[in-house]
């Protein structure tokens, strides 16, 4: 019988026992959610069992493979009982993905030299981690279960039931290498005690924990990545005390929670805070000043309305990159933002209206996205986006807008206007948008007259205009050079003449998907000229059309649509 230094309880034939190293590769495995964990991951691929030169093992168990002499792969055989005939040269050990109910004693206590042990997906309960020490200890881990493994890194015990009764205070005792803990996925009610100060990436996340007790981090001074996301956390279950400490956290994930204001106490060394999903209804200077370091903020889905965030709430954030706000109440462009910001994420928000200084503060700007409030077209300032020098993509989509707004900033390479109420295109609001490469004007009232002249003339880089789903009765006329694709279905378009496309020489790709088009209704002289048409989407019209590509093309005639 194998010689623990633990109390035996075992017999041969029992449940296993065995001394802490063993014990605990045979835990890890039997716990984790999947395949075996790797180095800064949760869930990795059990290693790759294919690719080696060697010949396999002279002893394999039946219906199992063994590629190398210290690799058994018995995966998904749907096993009722532990295979016999394992090597004890075997280190890596696949039983994952069976009909496994026990773990017999002497078969495993053979198996010294075993460093993976993946039992991920069997019939093993959770009353099954009990029995591998004496009663009467509760199901998890025993307590000092890692002392003597001081060259483990990562621990990944996370998609079971274990709480705070299964992780004793002495759990992690003399664990001084450990740099990554998964618990996520278990029923932990509150930060585990006596956590290794080594640990550089904690995961917490989707537990029931209401509280971090205080002190409860105040040793991990090396902990880079915080996961507490989807918990029960309140503002009273958090103190100025809970995260001050942490002079290396750069990412903290707060969010789906239960906070109705940024936690005090954060780290200079902040760089990512995500706090969305909580109930935060004001965002307060006094919270934000320690993290002056903090890069993204993330506060969409919050209840942030009008007074949310006053002007200088953000001032102590002077190298905030991006601000995300997606999805409060908020009915203006917040004020006094920081001037290095880079992204202004804001839609799904009530706002009306943008003024001429509104963005003032922020002439770094690349991407803005105000899509889906309620701007109309006479709340639009002309001079609103005046100073954007830099904004490359502005994202409007899902207002109110007439019109196209005037004063774009001439350095854009993305506008999405789709789904407003469009019903005229003017040459002036597109005038120097020479490097604009997508325009999605798509579900809007447009119509071919409404479409004026010159409209697309200075857009020489446009490769992809989205028409689709307005009122164009054919396809409008002098589009730009560059086009590559283009997005016409769901309008009205019943005829396509033979000049249809000779402006565009470039075009890659044509949808006239759900038009009015018949068999006859595109000429066969519509796509001379296009060497590179690959793609033309003429399904959902009343009748199936003929396509006929240029003979330049690899195919002859063919039926459009799938």
């Amino acid at each position: 019988m194998l010689q623990s230094p633990w109390r035996p309880c075992a017999q041969p034939g029992d449940t296993l026992t065995l001394p802490p190293p063993q014990w605990l590769s045979l835990l890890l495995l039997l716990l984790l959610p999947g395949p075996l964990p790797v180095a800064g991951m949760e869930d990795a691929a059990f290693p790759h069992l294919g690719e080696s030169s060697q010949p396999p093992p002279r002893a394999c168990p039946p219906r199992c493979s063994c590629p190398r002499v210290d690799t058994v792969d018995c995966d998904g055989l749907d096993l009722r009982v532990f295979p016999d005939n394992i090597t004890r040269a075997a280190q890596h050990l696949s039983l994952q993905n069976n009909q496994l109910q026990e773990l017999p004693y002497n078969e495993l206590s053979r198996l010294s030299g075993l460093r993976t042990l993946n039992l991920h997906n069997n019939l093993i309960s959770s009353e099954g981690l009990g029995s591998l020490h004496c009663p009467p200890t509760l199901p998890g881990l025993p307590d000092e279960a890692f002392e003597s493994l001081t060259q483990l890194q990562h621990i990944y015990v996370a998609h079971n039931k274990l709480s705070n009764a299964g992780l004793p205070p002495d759990a992690f005792r003399g664990s001084e290498a450990i740099a990554t803990l998964s618990l996520s996925n278990n029923r932990l009610s509150y930060l585990p005690p006596s956590l290794p100060p080594s640990l550089e990436r904690l995961h917490l996340q989707n537990n029931l924990i209401s509280k971090v007790p205080r002190g409860a981090l105040s040793r991990q001074t090396q902990l880079r990545e915080l996961y507490l996301q989807h918990n029960q956390l309140t503002d009273s279950g958090l103190d100025a005390t809970t995260f001050s400490k942490l002079h290396s956290l750069e990412y903290l994930d707060l969010s789906h929670n239960q906070l109705t204001t940024v936690p005090a106490g954060l780290p200079r060394t902040l760089a990512i805070l995500h706090l969305g999903r909580n109930r935060i209804q004001q965002v307060e200077a006094a919270r934000l000043h320690g993290a002056r370091g903090l890069r993204y903020l993330l506060l969409q889905h919050n209840q942030l309305g009008s007074s949310g965030l006053p002007a200088g709430a953000l001032r102590p954030l002077r190298g905030l990159h991006t601000l995300h706000l997606y999805g409060n109440g908020l009915d203006r462009v917040p004020p006094a933002l920081p001037r290095r910001l880079r992204a202004l994420v804001l839609p799904h928000n009530h706002v009306a209206a943008l003024g001429a200084r509104d963005l003032a503060a922020t002439p770094g700007l690349t991407e803005l996205n105000l899509a889906y409030n309620r701007l109309a077209s006479a709340r639009v300032h002309h001079r609103a986006f005046r100073r954007l020098r830099a904004l490359r993509s502005l994202d409007l989509a899902g207002n109110q807008l007439t019109r196209l707004p005037m004063g774009l900033p001439t350095g854009l390479r993305t506008l999405q206007l789709q789904r407003n109420q469009l019903r005229m295109l003017e040459p002036e609001p597109l005038a120097g948008l020479d490097q604009l490469r997508e325009l999605s004007l798509a579900h809007n009232r447009l119509r071919v007259g409404d479409i004026g002249p010159g409209t697309w003339h200075e857009l020489q880089a446009l490769q992809m205009l989205d028409l689709s789903h307005n009122e164009l009765s054919f396809v409008p006329p002098d589009l730009p050079e560059a086009l590559e694709e283009l997005h016409l279905e769901g309008n009205r378009i019943g005829h396509v003449g033979p000049e249809a496309f000779l402006s565009t020489p470039r075009l890659r790709a044509l949808f006239l998907r759900a038009n009015r088009l018949h068999m006859t209704s595109i000429t066969a002289e519509a796509f001379l000229g296009l060497p590179n048409l690959r793609v033309v989407d003429t399904a959902g019209n009343p009748e199936q059309v003929l396509i006929r590509l240029p003979p330049t093309t690899p195919r002859g005639p063919r039926a459009g649509g799938p």
